[in-house]
């Protein structure tokens, strides 16, 4: 994909994405009071009406009409005139750019202070891109407005600090997870993106295959044990745990759930938000929801032994407990939990159930390109499939913004905790590579490299697990 239709973001600022499209025009240059503009039909009467709205000189150069909407999906968001939830329904330029980046899909919004300028950036389909530019004049006032709205100390400026925004536009309205970091050049803002309504997750449309499905599926049936998600920060795990509880909530379970922060409301479940600071953590609620008679129990993550240790006594005593832990792999997992100290005995008698996953980009189908096989693309002890002939790269149209991807796909590795597997456990065994060969389950290796054979992504986005 090439970068040679990208627009720096000074000249992006000079003109809405309404106004780009409207006249066809793309900014080349601002300079002595005089904007400079590409156009598909340059006239004096095009010129004479561009200086009335942005009151300045206006020069206009011709450029092929292909062109031009290259520059202009590649740079401009379309606004849909079918859509209610209008972008520009005020003049606050917080207010649009909240909007705009929920409207995009962005799961983050970025404020980078710098010595000369602030950058702002979208995280979309889990890469960063930067969309403004704002002086260091105008930033300490966006900075307040945050604070302010999130309930944070603006007299505050050394310390981290964390607090939430309700945004709400019209019918929509979805919550906002803020966080401050003091930096070299002032406070660093980072805005979490969080859906409110997690009605609208289908486990299906997840990414198990459907053997994983099923097996995942009898693995939270068991009315007591743990069920542990493995992954990065950002990996989809939080998503996975609300799709299962939406499906075994109902009207004769008590779910009850410790979360920081909670991303996402479903009705019938009782969610409690963690406070540190207060002395909320995980493993004291988890003591306190043992009194308040839960049939499950999810927590939002198992940190430490404490957690741990609590997991285990309420997966003894009855209950089915969901949760996440940082871990590579699903057999990493086990190990971790040794390290926290847990007795193998006591992993092996109450772990129903060890997942790992992953988000990969999707290929946009409108523009990926067949490619042969070059062994050079992949890592370098990797063994190539042999039906793997051809693969699918990158390109880049209108249709996703010129990045190649549209979307994204969790990817899984499910292991069952079976009796075959309890010695392993025992024993801390490192490696059970024969065994998931033996029982047929799928690592995230396997499950990546199907994706690059079925065409659905590249193997440029799966290199990390690739490597061995």
């Amino acid at each position: 994909m090439t970068d040679s239709y990208n627009i720096p973001t000074p000249l992006l600022q000079l003109l809405s994405s309404e106004q780009a499209y409207h006249y066809k025009i793309v900014p080349v240059q601002a300079h002595n009071g005089t904007l400079t503009f590409k156009s598909e039909t340059p006239s004096e009467d095009l010129k004479r009406e561009l200086r009335v709205v942005f009151g300045k000189q206006i020069e206009l150069i011709p450029e092929t009409p292909e062109n031009i909407n290259l520059y202009l999906s590649s740079n401009f968001r379309k606004r849909d005139t079918n859509n209610t939830k209008s972008l520009h329904y005020t003049n606050d330029f917080l207010e649009t750019l909240l909007l705009s980046a929920k409207d995009m899909g962005s799961s983050d919004i970025h404020f980078e202070p710098y010595e000369h300028k602030c950058r702002v950036r979208f995280r979309l389909d889990g890469k960063l891109k930067e969309h403004f530019v704002i002086t260091l004049a105008e930033y300490p006032v966006i900075v307040n407005k945050l604070k302010i709205r999130a309930g944070l100390d603006i007299s505050e400026k050394r310390l981290p600090q964390d607090g939430r925004i309700t945004v709400k536009a019209q019918e929509d309205e979805f919550d906002i997870r803020v966080s401050s970091l003091p930096t070299l050049h002032g406070e660093k803002m980072v805005l979490r993106i969080l859906s409110k309504d997690a009605n609208h997750i289908d486990i299906k449309d997840l990414g198990f295959t459907e053997k994983e499905l099923r097996t995942y599926s009898e693995g939270i049936k068991n009315p007591n044990g743990i069920l542990l998600i493995s992954g990065p920060t950002g990996s989809g795990k939080t998503t996975t745990l609300y799709a299962t509880l939406k499906l075994l909530n109902d009207d004769k379970t008590n779910i009850v759930t410790i979360e920081d922060p909670i991303e996402y409301t479903l009705e019938g479940i009782n969610q409690v938000q963690l406070k540190e600071n207060i002395g909320l953590d995980f493993s004291s609620a988890l003591r306190t929801f043992l009194r308040q008679d839960p049939d499950i129990i999810m927590v939002g993550e198992i940190r430490d032994v404490k957690t741990a240790n609590m997991a285990i006594r309420a997966a003894l005593t009855g209950h089915l407990v969901l949760s996440t832990i940082h871990t590579n792999s699903a057999w990493a997992t086990i190990s971790r939990l040794v390290d926290m100290g847990i007795p193998p005995f006591l992993i092996a008698s109450t772990l129903n159930i060890s997942v790992a996953q992953r988000l990969v980009r999707k290929l946009c189908n409108s523009c990926k390109q067949e490619t042969p096989v070059n062994k050079m693309v992949f890592p370098e002890h990797f063994s190539i499939p042999a039906d793997l002939m051809t693969h699918f790269k990158p390109v880049g149209c209108s249709e996703c913004y010129h990045t190649g991807y549209a979307g994204r796909k969790a990817i899984y590795e499910i292991i069952p905790i079976t009796k075959a597997l309890v010695p392993h456990i025992k024993h801390n065994d490192l490696e059970i590579g024969d065994y998931l060969d033996e029982h047929h389950i799928s690592t995230l290796k396997h499950n990546a490299i199907n994706l690059v054979k079925q065409g659905i992504t590249s193997v440029e986005e799966v290199y990390a697990l690739l490597i061995d």
